[in-house]
């Protein structure tokens, strides 16, 4: 039986893992917080692999609140790029291959087309540089990486866009939200069905992909969808970024090309809306 081990367990890409995981019997995961294991300490990361001896490492882990990183950096250098080069390391010394979820805030926002994987990174964040940081640990140190970068995510679980909205609708009869920066959404679940496709697969196939949900969409757009969704009467205006100024600055477009997947593992993740409906149905039911 094939081995899992899945770090960052406590976020919303660790627990949609987690939920998918008992569909999958043939492989034995174990799940690790930050508690579990802190990835920035070697020798424990190294007599966790020692113990459990797995075959996949699928690191979830991350820096992930984008403006508080501005401040944090070293923090979040830590975790988004040292331990990143300490997990690849020590799979690479236990034969274990090795996934890494990483961004589209590794470039610079001011492409004219889709992002494909080759595409020159040039992050304008602390949080985007860490990460960029962390790819290249990753790579660097193991030669088996896979490395998935991923845009906007949303989940069942934890804090993120979709739940922020559906608060605010509540809350609010108006609220405004940024149209002038494009990407496309990512439903953890669907991330995580893509991460189980690739470990299936019949061959490995390290390197660099892009995965969201298809379809070109901004924040405004995402929003407005959601009210839809949940038969909301709030009116949402269209603002652009410069009137909500942030710590951070965002990529402008950051549309990822998902053709590479397509072509290496033959899979097409789903249509944006058809996930949001998926995960605000669950939502909505809990």
């Amino acid at each position: 039986m094939k081995k899992i081990l899945v770090t960052g367990a406590n976020g919303q890409l660790g627990k949609e893992l987690r939920d998918i995981a008992t569909n999958f019997p043939q492989y034995e995961f174990l799940f690790l917080s930050r508690e579990d294991m802190p990835i920035h300490h070697y020798e424990l990361v190294r007599n966790t692999f020692d113990g459990f001896k797995p075959d996949y490492c699928v690191n979830c882990a991350a820096y992930t609140a984008v403006d508080k990183a501005e401040q944090e950096i070293e923090l979040a250098n830590i975790i988004n790029a040292e331990s990143v080069g300490i997990l690849a390391a020590i799979s690479r010394e236990h034969h274990c291959k090795f996934i890494h979820i990483s961004t589209d805030y590794v470039f610079s926002g001011d492409s004219p087309k889709p992002y494909v994987e080759i595409d020159t990174t040039c992050p304008v964040s602390v949080y985007g540089k860490t990460k960029l940081a962390g790819e290249l640990e990753a790579l660097k140190q193991n030669q088996d990486t896979i490395i998935i970068r991923t845009s906007w995510v949303y989940s069942y679980y934890g804090n993120n866009f979709v739940k922020t909205m559906m608060r605010l609708m509540r809350e609010r009869a108006e609220i405004s939200v940024v149209n002038d920066q494009i990407g496309s959404p990512t439903w953890a679940a669907d991330l995580a069905s893509f991460i189980i496709h690739i470990i299936s697969f019949p061959e490995w196939h390290a390197g660099i992909y892009h995965f969201s949900n298809t379809g070109e969409i901004s924040w405004y757009d995402f929003a407005v969808e959601i009210k839809k969704l949940i038969k909301s009467n709030t009116i949402i205006h269209p603002i652009p970024t410069s009137a909500y100024p942030t710590p951070a600055q965002r990529p402008a477009f950051s549309l990822l090309d998902k053709s590479k997947i397509k072509t290496v593992f033959g899979y097409t993740p789903p249509d944006w809306k058809q996930s949001l409906k998926q995960c605000i149905d669950r939502l909505q039911a809990s």
